[in-house]
């Protein structure tokens, strides 16, 4: 898996526009500058897109994914 993910690929991944991709980018590059990482524009680490998306939690080294009710 690449570390990071470019709005081609969020956009193809999850079915939206690429402007709709962008902003879904841009969102998630806000929570990581308040966290204090630094970031890529127009890119989003695979791993924390997959987290915030899909509702991955690291638990035991993998990730399961959460159910949500």
């Amino acid at each position: 898996m690449k570390n990071y993910m470019d709005v081609r690929e969020v956009s193809e991944g999850i079915g939206v526009s690429t402007s709709s991709a962008y902003k879904i980018i841009r969102k998630l590059n806000d929570e990581l500058k308040e966290k204090g990482y630094l970031t890529v524009a127009g890119k989003v680490p695979a791993k924390y897109f997959q987290e915030r998306w899909y509702g991955f939690e690291k638990e035991g080294g993998r990730h399961e994914s959460t159910k949500r009710s």
